[in-house]
C-alpha cells in the first residue's frame, strides 16, 4: 500500500531553516509527482510546492517563492522541501502528497498523502 512518512519538522526562529523529508513507498516513486501542503492552525489546507516525476520542474506558492526549494530522489523515493527565511506564519502541519500522474498540477487533487509533520516558527 502507498506510504508517504514526513519528517524533520520541528522549532525554528524567524530566519531559520529546516529541511523536510518524505519517505515514499508502495508504488512506482519515479513516475508521479510530488508535492508538499501545509495547514495552519485555524485555516485551510495551503498548497506549498510542487514536482515533476522527473525533477524537471518545480512549482511554488507564492507566499514561500524564493525561500522553499522542492527536490527529488528517485533512488531514494524521497522527496524534500529545503525551507530557508523561516517566518511566523510559516508555522503549520506540513503534509507530503503523491500526484496521479508525472506532471505536477496545483489545481489537480492529490491521490494519497502523510500524516503530517509540523513546524513551528517562533523566537
Amino acid at each position: 500500500q502507498v506510504q508517504l512518512v514526513e519528517s524533520g519538522g520541528g522549532l525554528a526562529q524567524p530566519g531559520g531553516s529546516l529541511r523536510l523529508s518524505c519517505a515514499a513507498s508502495g508504488f512506482t516513486f519515479s513516475r508521479y509527482a510530488m508535492s508538499w501542503a501545509r495547514r495552519a492552525p485555524g485555516k485551510g489546507l495551503e498548497w506549498v510546492s510542487g514536482i515533476y516525476s522527473d525533477g524537471s520542474d518545480t512549482y511554488y506558492a507564492d507566499s514561500v517563492k524564493g525561500r522553499f526549494t522542492i527536490s527529488r530522489d528517485n533512488a531514494k523515493n524521497t522527496v524534500y522541501l529545503q525551507m530557508n527565511t523561516l517566518k511566523p506564519e510559516d508555522t503549520a502541519l506540513y503534509y507530503c502528497m503523491k500526484s496521479p500522474g508525472p506532471a505536477f498540477r496545483p489545481e489537480e487533487e492529490p491521490d494519497y498523502w502523510g500524516q503530517g509533520t509540523q513546524v513551528t516558527v517562533s523566537s
